[in-house]
């Protein structure tokens, strides 16, 4: 049987294995006598092992193998040695390198440099047990699955009067049961707790006397282990829910197609309405397949903020809260590095001796917001202008009349981020401007709020999905054109008499604020119409500040599916991908802020 084809499912269980180990060590280090974390630990390891056997990646199999007997004695005595963590962390590390070799389809390094010999087990009584094992009925290749079990299986003992066998299994077929006798010195309980990290497994029976764990506890500890499951996966209730939507599409398509053809303008209305009903349920249930939790990429921050702190002798505490909610699963790939440097620059510059780093997730009805606040020194307004101006990023006058809200943006831009800068400005704003670019790419935005002395608080605000979003479109030089409209404040047609001079800038005013006028067409290097009566604008934040962008006219805006620009367009600044509209015509997706930025 070729194993080849469930290299991705190994890929993605054994990550979500190591997010996991390397979670429970930074836990278990602040608290040695976590009996519950340890055995966790231990399964872990134990499932690592047992899914690299059965693929046949011996070295890595080998390093979770040492890993699970170095826990092992820790296990034992119910308390691990904080000196120990390293050791683990190390190996958790290897793993992780391993791991990327066998994605590049690269052979597996040697990582017998590495462990140590193992201390021997005492012999044991064995013991013979008759299993039978029955797979959930949603797994998907369930042959392959009996397989890797009855790897993991193998190592407890030895195997015999197994059917069907291991042949059979490997020549394919939807097997979901299996029996088998196992000899070895585990006990019953131990077997139960080992097959309880495999959520696929519904039931595992003995048919010798004394099964002294309740089958309902142990299927309510496979459900709370599979609700801890961190990789994507779709439940089969979503997938039934696509089967029923399916069928009435295709109910709506034929209703339709028959009022079309006799002509009956009611029950097309009707028919038309229930389609738009049926594709925005349809849409929901895709945006749910695409959800993933924020703790996906929080998971592995306890470790970096443990890391660094060993290395620049700090005591930090590092709070997470909120890390259940859901986002679309491209926008946490896209904010992982990120939001790890926000960290990273809280714990390095932002905190001197001893403090907290605070990582706050909030849901809104269309956004989620990342706040990511330090107790640290903060940042000071005015060495920030005092610092632009030096770098020539701004000039003296627009230094004195710049408001502290915007001179913290300042560390935003490319340029500002230099080694020289790091002591003179608590040490934010080193990559600041790849942090911004990346989280403005996906439709949010960023805000900085800080003071000297008084700690700093990044808010991040994130759409939940930038799949399909809601655009605006407007017309500029006769090119229709859009942006996303979580980018949009405000728009308003603006009288061409409310527009005021300040010097060689446009300005208007809204709500008591003074906003820089942008022209578009000059943006895009288009000629200005002579004379208009009024202006559409687009109320849009900018470099950390508000401005007011002018373009021809509105034409709507629309739910659309955006897509990645194919070659050579992808090369192009300014553009955030393209979409098809309803009738037919393609429109870019533009980014204002990057167009800007070219021309700086």
């Amino acid at each position: 049987m070729d194993m080849s084809k469930y290299k991705s499912m190994f890929l993605s269980e054994t990550e979500e294995h190591l997010r996991n180990m390397s979670a429970l060590l930074v836990a278990v280090e602040n608290d040695p006598a976590d009996r519950d974390g340890i055995d966790a630990l231990f399964r872990d390891a134990h499932s690592i092992k047992g899914m690299a056997a059965s693929m046949g990646y011996t070295q890595m199999a080998d390093l979770a193998h040492h890993l699970e007997d170095f826990l092992a004695d820790f296990r034992k005595a119910g308390t691990i040695d904080p000196a120990a963590i390293d050791h683990l962390l190390q190996g958790t590390d290897l793993i992780e390198e391993v791991l990327a070799e066998i994605a590049a389809d690269r052979p597996e390094p040697d990582v017998s440099a590495f462990m140590f010999a193992a201390p021997q087990a005492e012999d044991a009584p064995q013991n013979e047990h008759r299993l039978r094992l029955t797979l959930r009925e949603n797994v998907v290749a369930p042959g392959a699955r009996l397989l890797l079990l009855m790897g993991v299986f193998s190592e407890m003992g030895q195997i015999a009067a197994q059917r069907p066998s291991m042949e059979e299994l490997k020549a394919g077929g939807a097997h979901r049961k299996i029996q088998f006798v196992l000899t070895g010195s585990l006990s019953r309980a131990t077997i139960e707790e080992k097959v309880q990290c495999y959520p696929e497994v519904a039931e595992l029976s003995f048919s010798d006397p004394g099964d002294e764990r309740a089958p309902e506890r142990r299927k309510q500890d496979r459900r709370q282990n599979s609700l801890a499951s961190g990789t994507v996966r779709v439940d089969t209730v979503l997938l039934d829910r696509f089967i029923n939507l399916t069928g009435e599409l295709l109910t709506t398509r034929y209703a339709l197609k028959t009022a079309l053809k006799e002509q009956d303008l009611r029950e097309l209305g009707e028919g038309l309405g229930q389609l738009e009903k049926l594709v925005g349920n349809l849409h929901s249930q895709v945006l749910k397949m695409r959800m993933m939790p924020v703790s996906t990429v929080t998971g592995r921050l306890p470790r970096v903020v443990r890391d660094l702190c060993r290395s620049n002798g700090k005591e930090i505490e590092l709070k997470i809260s909120g890390a259940g909610i859901e986002l679309d699963r491209s926008i946490l790939e896209e904010m992982s590095d990120p939001l790890m440097h926000l960290v990273r620059n809280a714990v390095d510059h932002g905190i001197e001796r001893s403090g907290t780093v605070c990582i706050d997730v909030l849901r809104t009805r269309s956004h989620v917001q990342l706040r990511i606040e330090d107790d640290g020194r903060g940042m000071d307004p005015q060495l920030l202008r005092r610092r632009a101006r030096e770098k020539g990023l701004i000039g003296e006058r627009q230094a004195e009349v710049m408001r502290d809200a915007d001179a913290l943006q300042l560390i935003c831009l490319p340029g500002f981020s230099t080694v020289d800068r790091v002591s003179e400005t608590s040490g934010r704003g080193v990559g600041m401007d790849v942090v911004r670019s990346a989280v403005e790419n996906l439709g949010g935005s960023l805000l900085i709020d800080a003071a000297p002395q008084a700690g700093t608080r990044i808010t991040v605000t994130l759409p939940l999905s930038v799949a399909i979003i809601k655009i605006l479109l407007f017309e500029c030089a006769g090119k229709l054109l859009a942006m996303p409209l979580s980018r949009v404040i405000q728009t308003q047609l603006l009288s061409a008499d409310k527009v005021l001079r300040r010097g060689k800038q446009r300005v208007f005013e809204l709500k008591g604020e003074t906003l820089p006028l942008l022209s578009l067409r000059k943006i895009l290097g288009f000629s200005s119409p002579q004379g208009p009566t009024s202006l559409a604008v687009i109320v849009m934040e900018l470099f950390g500040r508000r401005v007011g962008l002018v373009v021809d006219h509105f034409c709507g805006h629309q739910d659309v599916f955006v897509k990645k620009l194919p070659p050579p367009f992808d090369r192009l600044r300014g553009t955030g991908g393209g979409a098809v509209l309803g009738d037919g015509r393609v429109v870019f997706i533009l980014d204002v802020q990057s167009l800007l930025e070219q021309q700086r």
